[in-house]
């Protein structure tokens, strides 16, 4: 393994952390869109109670037929945006599932490439410690054959 194939991998290491950054960020604006979504909703259904509430006590005194047809229309527009809110907020549900997935998947693939950066130097270093002690080794027997040991251990064979 070369030098420049490990900055090939740094390379690639730093572009699959860029990935995942952005798929949190990403993350994180779905998160915060769900939420926002749903508390829209929440508000909207709480509202509608209340809503109802009022309109039932104010029936219970007296009402006209006009304030009836006005409190069923406004009802029925009330239900279709808390309708509407409700898709809205599944919607975002299903984004925020599909941003959780994708980021699973880039710290999954951050990791992978630091465990193949990691083996590759684990590689290197080994290599590199097996050229040293040979050549550390190969250094010992030249200076044993030169200080003249190599000659006398032949003698005696």
């Amino acid at each position: 393994m070369s030098a420049p194939s490990l900055q090939a991998l740094d390379v690639l290491l730093e572009r699959a952390e860029a990935e995942r950054d952005e798929a949190l960020r990403l993350l994180r604006d779905a998160e915060a869109r769900a939420g926002a979504l749903r508390q829209q909703h929440e508000q909207l259904a709480q509202y509608r109670t209340e809503y109802r509430t009022r309109w039932t006590q104010s029936f219970a005194r007296s009402t006209t037929v006009d304030i009836l047809g006005c409190y069923q229309s406004f009802g029925g527009r009330l239900d279709q945006a808390i309708s509407q809110q409700d898709l809205l907020s599944s919607q975002a549900e299903q984004r925020l599932t599909l941003a959780r997935e994708q980021l699973r998947e880039r710290e999954l693939r951050v990791a992978s490439v630091r465990k193949l950066l990691e083996r590759r130097r684990l590689e290197m270093r080994r290599t590199q410690d097996r050229q040293e002690q040979k050549a550390t080794d190969e250094q010992a027997a030249r200076a044993l054959r030169h200080a003249g040991f190599g000659a006398g251990l032949r003698l005696g064979h």
